[in-house]
């Protein structure tokens, strides 16, 4: 399985992004799926997760201005970031909710600043 997350880059504070993640393989209809991030320095954090039945989980720092969406047509995991702020730079990951997580993708930078 490979995963390829996408559309990342340098964002105002209180702006927006949203983020793709295409993933390989047929397992992705019955998967759990999460965005992760690592910020410079800090440990890999889950920023949202996602159920196969389409039930979502955020963290306080991002409820509300994160979301998170699938389409198992396309394999792919979305990630809608909103009212950006500087905390939320980091580079973006997809993986599996839970382990045994597949081999970690680059990710896509996220950056937010003025």
């Amino acid at each position: 399985v490979q995963l390829q997350a996408s559309g990342g880059g340098l964002v105002q504070p209180g702006g927006s992004l949203t983020l793709s993640c295409g993933v390989s393989g047929s397992i992705f209809r019955f998967t759990a799926w999460g965005w992760y991030r690592q910020a410079p320095g800090k440990q890999r954090e889950l920023v949202a997760d996602i159920t196969s039945d389409r039930n979502t989980n955020y963290p306080d720092s991002v409820k509300g201005r994160f979301a998170i969406s699938r389409d198992n047509a396309k394999r792919t995991v979305y990630l809608q970031m909103n009212s950006l702020k500087p905390e939320d730079t980091a580079v973006y990951y997809c993986n599996k909710r839970f382990s045994p997580f597949f081999t970690w993708g680059q990710g896509t930078l996220v950056t937010v600043s003025s």
